[in-house]
Formats: C-alpha cells, structure tokens, sequence
C-alpha cells in the first residue's frame, strides 16, 4: 500500500469529527497521531482502534490555543515520532482541533472573540508554522473551515470570521509550499451532528429540522460524511489538489 508509513497528525483526534477523520486515515493506511486536549482517554480510545486495525498510533496532549506551549509539544511529537514510529517527520498535518461560540455580535464579547482567535486563527497558523520543518516534502496540510464561512446564519459571526481567515491562509500555504510539492487544502464541514458546541445540531429537535430544512440532501450532517474525504485528501490519488476549498455540507444553503 502506498500510504504504508506515512504519519498524519490530527488535532482534536479524540472524538467527533477528528476522531472519524482517524480512523478513516489508518483505514487509508496511513499511521495517525492525534491530539487532544483535556480528554485523554477518549483519545487513548481511538489509538486503540486505530492498533487493533493494524496501523500505528498515538495520542499527545495540547491546548490548540495555548500558543507558549507549542515549542514543548514540538519536542514532544520529535520524541514520539523517533521512538514510536521510527521517523522524523510527519506527511500531513490536519488542523481540526477547535470549540464552538455562539453568540449574536451586539452580544459577543471581547473574552469570546480572543478565545475562538486564539484557537481557530492564530493557534492554526503558529502551529502550522512550527510543523512546517516536521513535514515531509510531498505532504499535505488539511484545515478545518466551515459552512459558516460561505453562509451565514446569526450568531456565528466571529466563529465564522475565524474560518474565513484561515480559507485564505490555506491559499498562501498552497502557494509557498508548493516548491516543496506540499499541498494545502481547506474541508468546510456544514453542520454535523457531534457533541460539538454543546451537541447543538445532534440534540436539538429544532436545529436539526432547521438545517435539514436548509440543506439539499435533506438531513444534518453525520461524522462519516466527512473524515474519509480528508483520508481521501492524504492519499497519491489527490496529489494535483491544491488551495481547494471543499464544502461537505450536503447543499446547505444552495
């Protein structure tokens, strides 16, 4: 299998959609070390499902938002990938890792704002930067946008904003990485039924009827429709996809 050795490293691997986005990638073939960030066995969980399959796997803690605590995770993953996997480097990078915020903008507060910035903008990009020269050439970075940055529905205005900055930072990594013959691609999930901001679209009968009200294939969203579109991303067969942004949101709002 050509994707025999290859590692990706996943944020936020532990449960809801990066958790699916694991197990799809080990499926790939593909060897997987996700992070988590407060819940250590729902990730020690998945790395044993990805073993019992076959593949090898990991789980480290980080704080997506916590920009200081990089440098340590960066030593940390070096140690892993030398004494665990036998190598030095990573081939994909997938920024999922993330919280919801839901609030109308006459109600969003500074505190909020910093958080979601912290954790969906500035986290993604100063991690990207330091995982830049643990990446291999010929690798990929997969992040995690959203349907929000295309549609817009009240009170996910600076969620949103973060999103819509992150789809053009995709662009930029797209164009200076490429030299290196490493791709950069955004996924857009649209809404998903996760315990993702409170379990919202799975929970709540009426969210749930709104967005399939909303949404041209008639339901809300489910993990599996999409953690094997970004496997399929860190794959030889998506090696001429690049700066792409790919909506999974079964035609909401079209």
């Amino acid at each position: 299998m050509e994707n025999n050795n290859k590692i990706a490293l996943v944020t936020g691997g532990g449960r809801g959609l990066g958790k699916n986005m694991a197990l799809k990638l080990a499926e790939k073939g593909l060897n997987v070390i996700l992070t988590y960030n407060s819940r250590k066995e729902d990730a020690e969980q998945v790395v044993s499902q990805i073993q019992q399959s076959g593949r090898q796997a990991a789980a480290l803690q980080l704080n997506v938002g916590d920009l200081k605590s990089f440098d340590s995770f960066f030593e940390q993953l070096k140690k892993l990938l030398h004494d665990v996997f036998k190598a030095d480097k990573i081939d994909f990078l997938i920024n999922n890792g993330g919280i919801g915020g839901h609030a109308l903008i006459e109600q969003v507060t500074e505190e909020m704002f910093d958080e979601l910035l912290n954790i969906h903008y500035k986290g993604v990009y100063f991690l990207t930067q330091k995982a830049i020269p643990v990446l291999n050439d010929g690798g990929g970075i997969i992040n995690i946008s959203s349907g929000l940055a295309r549609f817009s529905l009240p009170g996910s205005s600076a969620y949103a904003c973060m999103k819509g900055a992150i789809e053009v930072f995709t662009r930029y990594l797209a164009k200076e990485l490429a030299p290196r013959g490493i791709r950069a691609n955004t996924v857009a999930p649209g809404a998903i039924a996760t315990d993702f901001s409170g379990g919202r679209v799975r929970d709540d009968e009426q969210t749930n009827k709104m967005v399939s009200s909303i949404t041209a294939l008639g339901r809300v969203g489910l993990p599996d429709d999409i953690g094997g579109v970004v496997a399929f991303l860190c794959t030889p067969e998506a090696g001429w996809m690049t700066a792409q942004r790919i909506e999974l949101s079964g035609g909401m709002l079209i």
